[in-house]
């Protein structure tokens, strides 16, 4: 038997049941969900906060969580009773492991492969090997400073930058702090920014002291991007992704012409 009233408390899962055929059998979500689930089903919370006498109420049997942040809420939920599928995904492989491995526990093992072949297509047809590559900054966050996580560093590579930050290891935030004047010696010619869960300010990033030497401030390549388009790892970091390789694309035009 196949789990029914399923849970999903964060963005990605809700937004890969949807697109595995597994909508109907989604019954809450996050308010990060996509639009088209939190219109017709109980929201039970944020990211890393829930009502969980909400959620109980609904007697979901599977509830889906990701990474260290939802760590805390998976244990409570546990200690109530509930099943919980924990992903950790935090590279581009592990965002299509992820996607098979809910696909198997929602019964939709083929639509799951069918999703991944579809990913991994579009990703490859945004891949550039051309030349020059720019030195490209990815901020996370503002305070404190917080580089692009794997998959994101990942992405920046396929489609034509040097992540200046590259941290293949760096699993969790607080690994992945870095100081302004890091930024200002490494001198990136492409900023793109993505607050998770508020507005960028880029007036903000491009008057910080000294910043306005940089090359990317300079030219005015200071680029932002939807939170969740590129920050929750699941199929629809295809659109930032999208933006990333046509930002860097248009770098290159310019670079050569001159």
């Amino acid at each position: 038997m196949f789990p029914e009233r399923i849970v999903c408390l964060s963005a990605e899962s809700a937004d890969i049941c949807l697109r595995l055929g597994a909508g109907s059998r989604v019954v809450a979500v996050s308010s990060f969900a996509p639009t088209e689930l939190r219109q017709f089903r109980r929201v039970v919370g944020g990211f890393s906060t829930i009502d969980r006498d909400k959620l109980l109420e609904l007697a979901p049997d599977l509830v889906i969580t990701f990474s260290d942040v939802q760590a805390e809420i998976s244990a409570d939920l546990i200690h109530n009773h509930c099943t919980v599928l924990a992903t950790n995904q935090r590279s581009l492989r592990g965002i299509v492991e992820a996607i098979l491995l809910i696909g198997r526990v929602v019964g939709f093992a083929r639509e799951a492969e069918a999703l991944v072949n579809d990913f991994e297509r579009k990703l490859d047809s945004l891949r550039c090997d051309d030349y020059p590559r720019p030195r490209v900054y990815f901020e996370e966050w503002d305070d404190p400073l917080i580089s692009g996580i794997g998959w994101v560093s990942e992405a920046i590579a396929l489609v034509g930058g040097i992540d200046i930050f590259a941290r293949p290891n760096a699993r969790a935030s607080k690994d992945r702090r870095i100081e302004s004047a890091a930024v200002r010696a490494a001198d990136p010619q492409i900023i793109f920014a993505s607050w998770c869960g508020k507005p960028v300010n880029t007036d903000l990033i491009a008057n910080r002291d000294g910043w306005h030497k940089l090359s990317a401030v300079r030219a005015g390549d200071i680029h932002t991007l939807s939170s969740d388009q590129i920050l929750q790892p699941g199929p629809r970091m295809l659109l930032g992704i999208s933006q990333m390789r046509e930002v860097i694309d248009r770098w290159r035009k310019l670079q050569q012409a001159l």
